[in-house]
Order: C-alpha cells, then structure tokens, then sequence
C-alpha cells in the first residue's frame, strides 16, 4: 500500500510543479524576488500559494476517513520564498479549507500547516535576498511532514486511528512531498537565473550601446544625435527597424520601411508614440494595427515604444520594431526600459552639464564685470587730477581710456590673444604713467612666440593696477613693474613684479583672506579657477620694503574656452 500510495503522490506532483512554473513567469514573483513587491503583490502570492495548498488537498488520495495529500508543498513554498508573515497566511487558507472538510484529522492537519508555514518562513530568514537551495528544501520538506505526523499523533482522536493513519500515510508523504517542495523550488530558481541571465545579456548590450552613443548624446536630443544612435542600435541589438522621436516629430528612423518613415519623408507620430509621450509609460504594439501605420504594404508588424525622461519629464521615445507580429518578448522590454533608462540618465546628466557650464559663464561674466567700473574709477581719479594741469594729456588719456572700453566691452567674457590683452595693458600704463611720471618705471621681459595664445580678457590689467596701487604708490620715490611673460610647457606664466614697499603675507594673505581692496587680485584668481581648474590661477610672494611678485598661470589654449560653454 505504502509503495502504491507513494508512486500515486509523486504521479500528481506534477500539478504543483506547474504552479511553480507558472508562478515563476509572473511580475509579481519578479517584484517578490526582487524585493519590490507592494501589499498587493503580498496578498496575492499569499492566495496564490493558499490555493496550490488546496490544490493539492484536492489532488490526495482519501485513506481511513483522512487525505494523503501534497498541501504542504503550496504552504511551505508560501514561507520559503516570502517569509513567515505569508508562510502563516497561506497555512492559514489551505489549512481552513481542510479543517472545513472535517474528518477526525481535520483540526490536526490545520494546525500542521500553520506550524509548517511558520518553519518555512523561519528558514527564509537566514536566507534574506537569497534562493533557497534545492538540499535545504528537501530537509525542510522532511522535517515538515515529519512534524506534521507527529501533530496527528498528539491532537487526533481516536488515538489508534492516528497511529493507523500515519503508520499508512507517513513515509509516502515524506517521501514524496519533499521531492515535490524541492522539485517546486528549484523550478522557481531555474526559471529565474534564466531570466536574470538573460536580463543580464541584455544589460549587456544596453551598455554596450549606451557607450557607443554617449559621444553623440552629450550634446542632447537633436536630430544629429538621434541619427547616430538608431544606427547605432540598429547593428547592435538586431531589431528591424529604430527610431527616435522627441515631444513633437520623428527625429531619426533606421531599418526597415525607412522609405516613408524616416524623416523627412515622414515626421508625425502615431497615436501609440503620442500615448507613451503624454503617460510616460512603455507600449506594446504586437500587431500591424497597434503600430498604426497607415502606410499599404508596410511590413512592420510589431513595435516597443518607451520613453525617454529627462529629470521626470518626458522628452522623447525610443521604438524598436520587428517584421513579424507578436515577436516583442520579455526580453526586449528588459532590454529596451534599460536602454531608455540609460539614454534617459546620459541626456540628463548633459543637461546638467549644460546647466552649470551656463551657470559658471554667467559667474565669469559677473566677476569681469566687477573690473569695469573698478578700472573705471581709479582711472578717471587719475584724469581728473590732470584736467586743469594738462588738458591736452587729459583729452589724450580719455581717448586711450575710451579704446580700451569699446574693446574690454566688446569682447566681454571671452578670451583674447596675449597680445591683445598686453596692447591693453600698454594703454592703461601710459595712462599711469602720464599720472606718475618718472616715479613710474616699465621693464618687459615676455618670451617669444607665446602672443597667439589665449588669455580672459582684463586679467593682467587688475595685477599691474594693484602692484602700483599698493606697491609703489605708498612709496614716495615711486619703483619700478616688471611685466614678465614664460614658456612652461602646457602652460604659460604671468609675473608682475613691483620693488614696492611689499607685504607680510604670515600676517595677511589677500588671496586667502580677501578684503575690499584685493578685488582686482581676487577677481582675476576666482576667473582662472572658474575657467580653468583648481591648478591654474595666482600665487602671491612678498617681501617687506622689498616688492611683491604676482604670478598667474594659465594653459595654453588656441580656442575660446568661455564660448564653449554656451
């Protein structure tokens, strides 16, 4: 009887082994492996497994007045795979569904299932994130149906049935029904490394993409860029045909039926596309008819359409098509979300980029404006006190002043040659110098061959001002500036030497502990910082009544780095 009962239950494992496959392909097993699951999802797995367990009271064999049945496979899977809270619930269901049943061992085979989804969600504690392996499962299925005779034996009345009923059921039932829990998980854990295998080749590939575009989508959602890409895809991901569309038109389309769908034969978006752009949310088209188009004799059959987001707003849709109807599996909708998702973080991260490159502009501009005025200041002092005295040089140094500022303002925020910015220099010393006179000494050491690179524009100016505002003003008998320009390989350095009166820089330091009469130094160091990198920009020596020097480097460029932020 023992061996007949034990083929007979293996026979109808089958069943329970179904279940396992078919729950194993559901989303919400996806979310609960996943951890992602919501209350919902909770619920419904825990009825789920509550009926695999009344499912296989349904399928046992009815022996003295009891079921030799397989519940403990749908209960204790219940706990192994969600834990104790849904291990209970689902012993809960299928064992209130036996106890309704009655028969002598009703109340004895309900409390077994709670107790058996009570160990199955113990055992799911040490195993959090992890699958449970196939060994463990056969011992826990042991151990369950071996404490499930031993509550038969302890609660069921008459006491000689009891022993009659699990002396026939006991080993069929261990036997078989630990092979089948086994059975059910390692099903479930087949099933799913096959999908992660293939989510993981399909991440692959997303990558592998994403690489290969982001050269083209660093400069954002155009038709250039989208151009780039569906060719990019098109030979990577072997799809029919790809397109890419943004809020309003079709910017790229590659593949089959490009002849009256790529641009610009076509740039209008089908119903599905303006769908997806205006919920945010992937479309399926498995036929000609949910891909709508209008065109007779199109061959495109079936289509995934996916957004593309750019900080939670919707810019774009990616669409990869097939010539076949229903060919879009889940592969490809693991594959297309991460594409989108991926496309979707390098066009944000550019716009960001672009964003703080506006930003840090806007702060270049802001910070050369505070020379003008400052400039402006000092050198009309100077003209003013030249008015009466000599009106002619002061008529002549306004002309010079007037240069100076139709070309500082037109070239605002931008670079210049360093033979430009030294043709400004010049002019503001010979206004300085007509204030100063013989006081007023230039001395020019500047290296060959380095006046085609570019410089910001009023950036040397600041420094020379300063050297003789705070080097050589406060010294009666005026000194010396030195204007020295050197070749450093990548770079190029600036000193503007003064035999001043100089400064204690232990004392105060004006580039670390800025004040307002260090606003031309301070200007000129946080425009190289801005522009340049944390390497470039001022450094500061100084000796009492010995002079300062004030060096400031910057690499050599060719181009108009501020312009390229915009």
């Amino acid at each position: 009887m023992s061996e007949q009962l034990l083929l007979e239950m293996i026979e109808r494992m089958s069943v329970a082994a179904t279940l396992a496959f078919v729950l194993s392909q559901t989303n919400i097993f996806r979310r609960l492996i996943n951890r992602r699951n919501t209350c919902q999802d909770a619920l419904l797995l825990t009825v789920f497994f509550g009926l695999v367990g009344i499912s296989g009271t349904y399928a046992g064999i009815p022996i003295n007045d009891a079921i030799a049945n397989s519940r403990v496979v749908g209960v204790m899977a219940a706990g192994l795979i969600g834990g104790r809270c849904m291990g209970i619930s689902a012993g809960i269901i299928a064992g209130g569904h036996r106890y309704l049943l009655g028969g002598f061992t009703a109340f004895s085979c309900a409390l077994a299932n709670i107790c058996e989804g009570l160990l199955a969600g113990m055992i799911h504690k040490h195993y959090p994130g992890r699958p449970i392996p196939g060994w463990l499962a056969l011992a826990a299925g042991v151990f369950g149906e071996i404490m499930q005779m031993g509550i038969i034996l302890l609660t069921a009345h008459p006491y000689y049935l009891a022993v009659e009923l699990v002396s026939a059921i006991a080993l069929p039932m261990i036997v078989a029904n630990s092979l089948g829990l086994a059975v059910f998980m390692l099903i479930i854990k087949t099933t799913t490394d096959a999908q992660e295998k293939i989510g993981a080749e399909q991440s692959h590939k997303a990558l592998h993409i994403a690489n290969k575009t982001l050269p083209y989508l660093r400069y954002g959602l155009n038709a250039e860029s989208a151009h780039e890409t569906v060719h990019i895809i098109l030979a990577a991901a072997g799809y029919d045909a790809v397109a890419i569309t943004d809020t309003e038109r079709v910017l790229a389309f590659t593949g089959a039926e490009s002849s009256h769908h790529a641009p610009p034969t076509n740039t209008s978006l089908t119903a599905v596309t303006r769908q997806v752009l205006a919920t945010g949310q992937m479309q399926l088209a498995q036929n000609k008819s949910g891909i709508g188009c209008a065109h007779i004799g199109c061959h495109l059959a079936s289509a995934i359409i996916v957004p593309l987001k750019c900080a939670d707003r919707v810019i774009g849709a990616l669409k990869l098509y097939y010539t076949h109807k229903s060919s879009i599996g889940q592969s490809d909708v693991v594959f297309a979300t991460g594409l989108a998702h991926l496309f979707s973080t390098q066009l944000e991260l550019t716009e960001i980029d672009h964003q703080a490159k506006r930003a840090a502009k806007a702060k270049l501009k802001a910070l050369h404006a505070q020379i003008n005025p400052h400039f402006l200041f000092n050198t009309l002092n100077t003209i003013t006190s030249l008015v009466r005295t000599k009106p002619d040089l002061a008529r002549d140094l306004l002309i010079k002043l007037s240069a100076i500022f139709r070309y500082t303002l037109h070239k605002t925020g931008q670079n210049i040659t360093l033979d430009e910015e030294l043709a400004q220099v010049r002019a503001y010393l010979s206004i300085e110098q007509a204030r100063h006179g013989e006081k007023l000494v230039i001395i020019e050491a500047i290296e060959t061959g380095l006046g085609h690179y570019r410089i910001p524009s009023l950036t040397i100016q600041p420094l020379v001002e300063n050297a003789i505002k705070h080097g050589l003003q406060p010294k009666p008998a005026g000194g010396s500036i030195t204007l020295k320009a050197t070749d450093c390989e990548n770079a190029i350095e600036i000193s503007i030497i003064d035999d001043g009166v100089g400064m204690d820089l232990a004392t105060h330091n004006p580039l670390e502990h800025p004040s307002g009469e260090s606003i031309g130094l301070i200007n000129v160091h946080e425009r190289l910082h801005g522009q340049y990198g944390s390497s470039y920009g001022l450094t500061l020596t100084s000796q009492i009544n010995h002079g300062t020097t004030i060096t400031l480097r910057f690499p050599k460029r060719l181009t108009d780095e501020v312009d390229d932020c915009a």
